[in-house]
């Protein structure tokens, strides 16, 4: 994993943490016409990977077993910061932009122990339940290696 220098860096852990806080990313993927194609997914980052889940179909698992490439994107703690001047008017934010490649993950011991640390983030409550067998076969968790990790901020 490579990180970039860009102004306003964030630290490493200042981009461990938005990562583990941040509910929902951005998943940009190629589409077969060419076009970038994004789509919001709940994630977990985890070993140093990004995974998420979804149905074992569609669009997106269709791009990613086409080209693995893909972009990864999460932004939090947006505020306006106010000017005289309409063009000076800024935004604080922190934000981490991730490219890698992506694939789904096939072994099963993997695919729950990222489920569970999704239903940990996000819905706690469910923790520890067991996935009934015909969830598991119909839901997909994909692995992004992560190639490239830039964090950056304004306030």
């Amino acid at each position: 994993m490579q990180a970039r220098m860009k102004e306003h860096p964030l630290t490493t852990e200042q981009i461990d943490s938005l990562l583990g806080s941040v509910q929902v990313g951005h998943l940009g993927t190629l589409g077969e016409n060419g076009f970038p194609y994004v789509t919001p997914v709940h994630f977990v980052f985890m070993n140093g990977h990004i995974y998420f889940h979804g149905l074992a179909a569609g669009q997106k698992l269709k791009n990613l077993r086409a080209d693995s490439r893909v972009c990864f994107e999460v932004e939090g703690q947006h505020s306006f910061i106010q000017a005289d001047v309409p063009c000076d008017t800024n935004t604080a934010y922190q934000s981490v932009i991730i490219t890698g490649n992506a694939a789904v993950v096939n072994d099963r011991a993997v695919k729950i122990a990222a489920l569970d640390a999704i239903v940990g983030k996000h819905t706690p409550q469910h923790a520890g339940a067991a996935y009934p067998e015909n969830m598991l076969k119909m839901t997909a968790v994909v692995e992004i290696k992560i190639q490239e990790i830039t964090g950056k901020y304004y306030s």
